[in-house]
């Protein structure tokens, strides 16, 4: 393995740091649908061309180890740049992987649990169609995915709203669950423990699943002031009490709710020439992720088959 393909396979490392400010403005110029699908793949694409990366750089360096030279029967010394550069490079690597599976079980756990006390709590409450109250003095809302779906409101909540707002809140959490949003959310979250670049990303896209749930509920009741009020109204009722739902379960009072108010209240907006810039250039970055991190593993497997005697140069 030579310096540039080392440098291939960093690539893919510093990339989700550079597209985090893109993924802002496609989300402010795309469809909010479109931004929640492009956004949600390049995630995905990003992340596992950064675990794919971390992982040849885990393996260069352990090849290095003459232990591990032996156990992967390496009849020569596996080519790479100077081990000054290459062991400081793969023990970060190691690092960093080991930290994500770590975080990533721990939050796996946490959803888990969350989900079923959440499913546990819809089940044992009154229901009306998909429609669950929950008894309980702290305002919250959301939709709970599974089987049935269900849209799971406080007392609280039910109490802080008018007639024509609740409908409103509804609408917006039909359309979470009718979207299958909680799939965005969870690739989201999951991503998000394979970097530290791809949290704000996962922060983007649970606003995209807000926004594309604010604009269904507005043509659904067919006002999107109402929509609008409904929304600022729910969160300013639920921003001081603690909910226990699980992340992936969408609710129209988490992300930056002035900023989707203001949406809400704005003509809505016009796909333009600069929109389809920003896609083609945001996929073209986690097209180029990807193909660094596939080209800096085949180099490393070619590498290894000749290390192994397996090939020649």
């Amino acid at each position: 393995m030579t310096a540039p393909q080392l440098a291939l396979l960093l690539a893919p490392l510093f990339l989700p740091f550079a597209v985090r400010t893109l993924a802002g403005r496609a989300l402010d110029r795309l469809n909010p649908v479109a931004a929640l699908w492009t956004l949600t793949l390049s995630t995905l694409v990003l992340a596992a061309a950064s675990v794919s990366a971390l992982g040849a750089l885990v393996l260069t360096g352990l090849l290095k180890v003459p232990l591990f030279a032996a156990f992967g029967e390496l009849v020569r010394p596996l080519p790479t740049p100077p081990d000054t550069l290459v062991l400081p490079v793969a023990a970060a690597a190691t690092g960093v992987l080991t930290v994500s599976a770590w975080t990533l079980l721990r939050s796996a756990v946490r959803q888990f649990q969350a989900f079923r006390s959440a499913r546990r709590q819809a089940d044992l409450s009154p229901a009306a169609g998909d429609l669950c109250v929950v008894d309980s003095p702290h305002p919250d809302a959301y939709a709970l995915p599974g089987r049935p779906h269900r849209i799971v409101v406080t007392t609280a909540m039910l109490r802080s709203l008018g007639p024509a707002e609740r409908e409103a809140l509804f609408a917006h959490e039909r359309a979470h669950n009718a979207g299958g949003h909680h799939r965005f959310l969870l690739a989201a979250e999951l991503a998000a423990h394979c970097h530290p670049g791809l949290r704000r990303l996962r922060d983007t896209v649970r606003l995209a699943a807000e926004r594309a749930a604010d604009e269904a509920a507005a043509t659904a009741v067919g006002d999107r002031h109402l929509t609008a009020r409904a929304i600022a109204r729910a969160a300013l009722a639920g921003h001081a009490s603690h909910s226990t739902r699980p992340d992936f379960a969408a609710a129209a009072t988490t992300g930056p709710v002035p900023r989707r108010v203001a949406a809400l209240l704005a003509p809505p907006a016009r796909r333009s020439r600069t929109a389809s810039w920003i896609a083609l250039l945001l996929a073209a970055c986690t097209a180029f992720s990807a193909c660094a991190a596939a080209a800096g593993v085949v180099t490393f497997h070619h590498e290894v088959e000749v290390a192994q005697g397996e090939e020649s140069r």
